[in-house]
């Protein structure tokens, strides 16, 4: 008679993905809030968009975490990869002045570990709650010989909400406005496939602590300084660092200077550059130097912004707005 072949025979086992869902779904209510009608478990999620809103806009982000995995992996350091899943995105978010709502995530690997997923689960439910979105759904996909053993890849997907006429998108930006910097927690999650390039595997164990650190969540302190400041413009330093990002958000017919005398370059960035005898251009184009985020305030506001920013973070006016082509320009 021949054999009833299952799809645990082909590599997926159905079974243990429902209790690794029963673990999220459990886990996920600690981020929730009244506004959540459904979550995780049915097809889709629901939520309510806040009392009070009068002109409310939608926002919304993806990204993932990039190479910064293969570290993870090597590691067996999983936990804090979770955050910078959540990190990557709602940083982002708040860059238009969003507060976040809900975030989603996407799980896939060749074959599910529960150890190893729930590790990643509890980093994403840490970075909602840091965040203040709650995690409402997700997918969780087992995809036999798809990825290399013990290896996986995320993605997450975040929405928030801003009232129209808050929205902040650079437009108002003007020659002799301040630029702020907020500092990072070192690396965050860009740029991780030069650092893998200088950094040799045999020496990561050796550099754990500042490869693994997570990406700062800087959702309090904006939405503190929104409500209390003229913030003209956000830009979240990630891919591109400090010369793509910001012009992102410059209006035509202004760019930056900016100061690298006003903060201390943690040491990484300056290991890295001399290891791959980078240029002060090239560096400042991967990686945010220090810096993982930057306002642009007027200046009269500027030093009420710095010291309240001090209460909550490491912040130092590191430029300002000038005449130009939506570039930014580095001097010492």
């Amino acid at each position: 008679m021949t054999k009833q072949i299952t799809y645990k025979d082909s590599g997926v086992d159905i079974d243990k993905a429902d209790k690794l869902v029963d673990y999220i779904t459990r886990a996920a209510k600690k981020t929730y809030s009244p506004n959540v009608l459904a979550g995780i478990g049915g097809f889709s999620a629901a939520f309510s968009i806040p009392k009070g809103c009068k002109n409310p806009v939608l926002v919304s982000c993806t990204d993932g975490v990039g190479t910064k995995l293969k570290i993870a992996f090597a590691l067996n350091k999983h936990r804090t990869i979770g955050i910078d899943l959540v990190a990557m995105s709602v940083n982002d978010l708040i860059s238009s002045g969003a507060k976040p709502l809900f975030f989603l995530d996407y799980f896939a690997t060749g074959k599910l570990n529960s150890n190893q997923t729930k590790d990643v689960l509890k980093g994403i439910i840490e970075g909602c709650k840091i965040s203040g979105c709650a995690l409402i759904g997700g997918e969780t996909a087992e995809m036999p010989d798809f990825y290399p053993p013990g290896e996986y890849d995320l993605s997450g997907f975040a929405v928030g909400i801003v009232e129209k006429n808050k929205i902040i998108d650079g437009r108002k930006i003007k020659p002799g406005d301040a630029v702020i910097g907020l500092l990072s927690s070192g690396l965050h999650s860009n740029g991780f496939s030069l650092v893998r390039k200088l950094i040799a595997q045999k020496e990561w164990r050796k550099f754990e602590k500042v490869l693994i650190e997570p990406t700062k969540i800087y959702t309090d302190i904006i939405l503190k300084l929104i409500k209390r400041f003229a913030i003209k413009g956000i830009a979240h330093i990630t891919g591109g660092g400090l010369l793509e990002n910001i012009p992102r958000v410059l209006p035509d017919g202004t760019g930056v200077i900016i100061k690298k005398e006003r903060w201390q370059v943690p040491p990484i960035f300056s290991l890295l550059q001399n290891r791959g005898n980078i240029s002060a251009d090239e560096m400042c184009r991967t990686f945010n130097m220090g810096i993982g985020m930057v306002l642009v305030v007027p200046l009269s506001q500027a030093d009420k912004v710095l010291r309240f920013s001090n209460k909550y973070e490491r912040a130092y006016i590191i430029g300002e707005v000038v005449k130009g082509r939506r570039e930014v320009r580095i001097i010492n």
